[in-house]
């Protein structure tokens, strides 16, 4: 009888697992139309104002063309310059909210300093792909920025027509593209920002203005002057002072800090494109 034999049939040697070659986006996102939210800030101003400040509870016997009995009413006597100041101050509000959800996107999942310490470190030991790794896990603006410039280092590290100084030249060249092309996200709505410090502030003083001009209208009517005339002119310039500088104070404070912290993405993106220019000049 023949003897058998237990013959194993080779297994199937894994295939070696692709890298990841997705490109990074930075997902900053944002409000591209601000002028939608000025008009819905617009229409909850009014209807604040004649709703809410306007209500009669508000005033002696109950109507708003009397003295004011709390704080509510004495911003009713404002005027109408009232609801356009909310409208801006609303406005501030509302950008300054969109653009601190935007910029934490843009700032991607982990520390910024620590990224840049990293990619550092993984350049100085002249790993790219730890580099690339390294930016897909960071995501953001930065690290969209730092994967397109690795990639060109890349293509240049392969490219054997360009001289040096060529390759060197394009690299530099995909940075500053990278770069362009975010700025526009991150800076989106802080122009409106930056101008709302100074329309607050004329629109409270136009306020001002015309109740001190009711003031002096009171003051200069013949006979005894009217007292609720007279007080209805200093609220108003009262309150539309209060309000546009409280606008523009909220404004100036909120465009300063957004744009120190699209700064500091702007100087980590410069260090590192820095970076990665200085180890394919040294290696090439």
């Amino acid at each position: 009888m023949a003897e058998q034999t237990n013959i194993q049939k080779p297994q199937p040697v894994p295939a070696p697992k692709k890298a990841d070659n997705k490109a990074v986006s930075s997902n900053v996102g944002g409000v591209k139309n601000a002028s939608i939210v000025i008009l819905v800030c617009f229409i909850i101003a009014v209807c604040f104002f004649i709703f809410v400040l306007g209500n009669g509870a508000n005033f002696k016997d109950g109507d708003n063309a009397n003295a004011p009995l709390n704080l509510a009413g004495t911003i009713y006597k404002g005027g109408f310059i009232v609801p356009i100041l909310q409208t801006l101050f609303l406005t501030v509000i509302v950008l300054s909210v969109e653009r601190w959800i935007a910029l934490s996107k843009a700032k991607g999942k982990g520390n910024i300093a620590k990224f840049v310490a990293n990619v550092k470190a993984a350049l100085a030991a002249k790993d790219i792909n730890k580099a690339e790794e390294l930016c897909r896990k960071q995501k953001g603006t930065v690290g969209a920025v730092v994967y397109a410039t690795l990639q060109k280092y890349k293509e240049m590290d392969k490219d054997t027509v360009l001289t040096k100084e060529q390759k060197l030249a394009l690299i530099q060249g995909q940075l500053e593209e990278a770069t362009a092309l975010e700025m526009p996200s991150l800076q989106q709505n802080l122009p409106i920002v930056a101008t709302l410090t100074t329309l607050g502030t004329l629109i409270g003083l136009l306020g001002t203005v015309i109740g001190m001009i009711k003031s002096f209208q009171a003051l200069s009517a013949s006979g005894a002057p009217d007292s609720t005339e007279l007080s209805t002119g200093i609220s108003e310039a009262l309150i539309n002072t209060a309000f546009g500088i409280a606008t523009a104070a909220f404004a100036l404070i909120s465009y300063n800090f957004y744009t120190n912290k699209i700064d500091n993405m702007t100087y980590a993106i410069d260090e590192l494109g820095f970076s990665i220019v200085t180890t394919f000049s040294a290696t090439h």
